[in-house]
């Protein structure tokens, strides 16, 4: 069976934002939007780690969108140092909730400065009730709106970061975990470096561990 990853276009308030999505065929499927990395260093809705998240998603039934952030590809706009990018990342789950009104479960994910984004977007946008984060950047960005961090999520790391000292995340870490109600599991890769190049496998086994164990609660 073929899967079809659409090329689509969603209005952004920046003007029209590129995406790739796909429809799940099962009814009351999960949702997820996937995040791309910074746009100033390189970043696109084609890194391979995002890629690689969409997909997982993709296999296990969700229906999933990523999207080019303002200024990038064939996205409309230019950077606006976050503001923006978390505007067009509302807009993208607007139009992925319009599309898929009966979800069941609605997840957000993103890659590095993605996983930024995508935790911000969490604390505006109540309906969000699962995260993961990948890579994320405790070192340069404040991750302190995070209280209470308001849904269960992963964290997910390489043990050989070399943006990211280890520190800001085991800081990151005891903040999360003292917070009652909600669980968030960090998970270190070995071997793997900030864009997982040398651990792909190790990434990708313990996205789809944690997304098979929470979509099997609904």
């Amino acid at each position: 069976m073929e899967n079809k990853i659409l090329e689509i276009f969603i209005p952004g308030p920046a003007g029209r934002l590129e995406a790739k999505y796909f429809k799940s065929k099962k009814n009351t499927s999960p949702i997820a939007l996937v995040l791309q990395p910074h746009p100033q260093y390189g970043g696109t809705m084609n890194n391979k780690v995002v890629v690689d998240t969409f997909n997982t998603f993709m296999e296990n039934d969700f229906s999933v969108c990523r999207v080019n952030f303002r200024g990038v590809g064939k996205s409309d706009g230019e950077f606006d140092n976050g503001q923006g990018e978390l505007a067009d990342a509302a807009a993208a789950l607007d139009w992925l909730e319009r599309e898929n009104f009966d979800n069941s479960q609605c997840w957000v994910s993103g890659f590095s400065f993605g996983s930024l984004i995508a935790m911000q977007l969490l604390m505006r946008r109540p309906e969000i009730n699962r995260f993961i984060a990948i890579s994320p950047q405790p070192n340069v960005y404040d991750f302190s709106f995070l209280s209470p961090c308001p849904t269960s999520g992963l964290m997910i790391y390489g043990k050989k970061d070399e943006l990211v000292p280890l520190e800001f995340i085991n800081e990151l870490y005891d903040k999360l975990s003292a917070q009652k109600g909600i669980k968030v599991d960090f998970q270190s890769i070995n071997e793997a470096n900030h864009f997982f190049s040398k651990n792909t496998e190790g990434l990708l086994k313990n996205l789809d561990k944690y997304i098979k164990k929470e979509t099997a609660l609904y």
